[in-house]
């Protein structure tokens, strides 16, 4: 089945030319049965800023659809975008002197990060294999880098209440330590790390310290300009070495836009790479990637200058209201709870054990019965749950969203899934 399933994928180049709307017609029937995120009935993938942040971006993207970041010499507006869309995020996570790059997306922005930590270890402290102190909850690209760059995964448990454990964390750094990992917040139940513990920690040993903000760097610094109350961890926390977080998430731009801001050009230099012996001439890359499309760079200048600090202030009260009626709406439900005590956007929901209604909800069912409904949300484990990242795109149908969560509950008493599978990313 799976290699009649690949085979009827392949595809041949046609012998002649396709006119342009038959594409464009084949593309769009190809998109039928995908998650339907215009609607704002997807909690998670795709982040909706509304029209106004569609139109900007869309006509930076075609303006910059051909531009090349390999060299910014050949085209230097790309690199004055970089500059810019770095240094405006640099001050507002405190970093006076922070210096960066822009990626595209959180998993090189956290590559990155670990190729900055494994070669300042070398270099400083004579480091040949390091290793990474992380929590189970840090995001799996983490290993990743590992995995890439030839280090060691030191992983460690989180406390009751999903953050880091401080003492686990503690006792698993060595001297070949390089890198300690801390997140603002973590993915998978919203909280936001010890983080002043853990970077002092880190700074205990020499080793770099990363905040990874790729879900919270473009909701947090809105919180606190609201006067909610945020945990410390950006650079105002000493010990910070570098922080990542994503413009395409809730910054609002179209995909492939991240960043990832060093506390200063100094420990910046330790993640570009560069090579002077090629008969092709010097080379120096910041990224994973050599060439690098304008368009999403361009598009998130963009999206950022036209929303400006109010327009995210205001995206981000319409997030974190949405966020608080679903809890609200959990808290209520019989037979489901809230994971942990999530701080701004994220959300995940479990069966509660203490449920005095009878029989139990398998939260994996209750998530089935969405789908049905037309809701796509996130399945996860230890505990099994459903996780939502709450967007401003979500906040017109909240109502309908608990509405039909109530009932999902209700039907799904007494069954049990089995499919219990968990598929954050996935391979075809």
């Amino acid at each position: 089945m799976c290699a009649d399933v690949i085979y009827r994928r392949r595809m041949s180049l046609p012998s002649h030319g396709q006119p342009h709307q038959e594409v464009i017609a084949q593309l769009r029937n190809m998109r039928t049965d995908d998650a339907q995120w215009q609607d704002g009935r997807t909690f998670g993938l795709v982040y909706d800023g509304g029209a106004e942040v569609h139109a900007i971006a869309e006509e930076a993207s075609a303006m910059f659809l051909h531009e090349n970041a390999l060299n910014t010499v050949a085209i230097p507006s790309l690199g004055q975008i970089q500059r810019e869309v770095v240094g405006a995020m640099a001050e507002l996570l405190h970093g006076p002197e922070g210096s960066g790059f822009m990626t595209s997306g959180g998993t090189e922005s956290i590559l990155m990060a670990v190729k900055a930590a494994r070669e300042r270890g070398r270099a400083e402290r004579g480091i040949e294999r390091g290793q990474i102190v992380l929590a189970d909850s840090a995001h799996a690209a983490f290993h990743k880098g590992a995995s890439y760059f030839g280090l060691d995964s030191v992983v460690v448990g989180v406390d009751a209440d999903f953050r880091c454990d401080l003492d686990a964390t503690a006792d698993a750094i060595t001297d070949r330590t390089v890198l300690v990992v801390g997140s603002a917040p973590q993915y998978p139940q919203g909280v936001i790390d010890p983080i002043p513990d853990l970077a002092m920690l880190a700074a205990e040993v020499g080793a770099n310290f990363h905040t990874d903000a790729c879900m919270g760097g473009f909701v947090l610094p809105f919180m606190e300009r609201l006067g909610e109350p945020i945990p410390p961890w950006d650079f105002r926390v000493p010990g910070v070495t570098s922080i990542s977080l994503d413009v395409h998430k809730l910054g609002y731009a179209p995909k492939g836009a991240s960043i990832i801001v060093h506390r200063n050009k100094e420990l910046r230099r330790y993640q570009t790479f560069s090579f002077d012996n090629w008969l092709g001439g010097f080379y120096a890359s910041p990224n994973m990637q050599g060439s690098r499309s304008g368009a999403p760079m361009a598009a998130a200048w963009a999206v950022m200058h036209r929303l400006g600090l109010e327009g995210y202030d205001d995206l981000t009260r319409t997030t974190i209201e949405a966020a608080r009626q679903i809890q609200a709406a959990v808290d209520r439900i019989e037979g489901i709870r809230l994971v942990g005590n999530p701080e701004a956007q994220i959300l995940a929901v479990t069966s509660d054990p203490n449920s005095v209604t009878a029989p139990p909800v398998d939260i994996f069912v209750v998530g089935d019965k969405l789908a049905a409904r037309g809701w796509y949300l996130d399945r996860q484990n230890r505990p099994d749950s459903l996780h939502m990242t709450v967007s401003a795109g979500n906040a017109p149908i909240v109502s309908e969203f608990v509405t039909d969560l109530e009932a999902a509950v209700q039907s799904a008493r007494g069954d049990v899934a089995t499919d219990r599978s968990t598929n954050y990313s996935t391979l075809d």
